[in-house]
């Protein structure tokens, strides 16, 4: 198998994963996405291997930056929408996670739901470190 036929191989194969699971955030998405076209960018420009993984990683950390910023762009225009949960990590450190309110209770970072406002403690099990 040729170079080509690899790299086309895996770019359906991570498509065909995006389709079925689905990405349960912004930066997720835009991570798969950005992986993907920078694969192909690298592939154009390079014509070999590495070239295609280093437009793979940067398009990755890309897409994930872009994806990111577009999730705190939504909490910060919509703030009556989000639900704020605050806990302190082992190590002192405090990580603050976004809940999307819905018709019948939240939406977590991950996709994950709720039936009704998790507990500090249930966040610093599932986000915590």
């Amino acid at each position: 198998m040729n170079e080509k036929t690899i790299l086309l191989f895996f770019s359906f194969v991570l498509i065909s994963c995006c389709f079925i699971t689905g990405c349960e955030s912004k930066a997720q998405t835009g991570a798969g996405l950005g992986a993907l076209i920078g694969a192909g960018i690298g592939q154009a420009a390079g014509r070999n291997t590495e070239s295609t993984v280093i437009g793979a990683a940067v398009g990755a950390g890309a897409g994930y930056l872009i994806g990111k910023h577009e999730e705190n762009k939504e909490v910060k225009e919509h703030p009556d929408d989000f639900t704020k949960i605050e806990f302190t990590n082992s190590d002192g450190t405090t990580t603050i996670v976004a809940l999307r309110k819905v018709d019948g209770g939240y939406v977590g970072p991950q996709g994950e739901h709720y039936n009704e406002l998790p507990t500090k403690s249930e966040m610093k099990e599932k986000y915590g470190h």
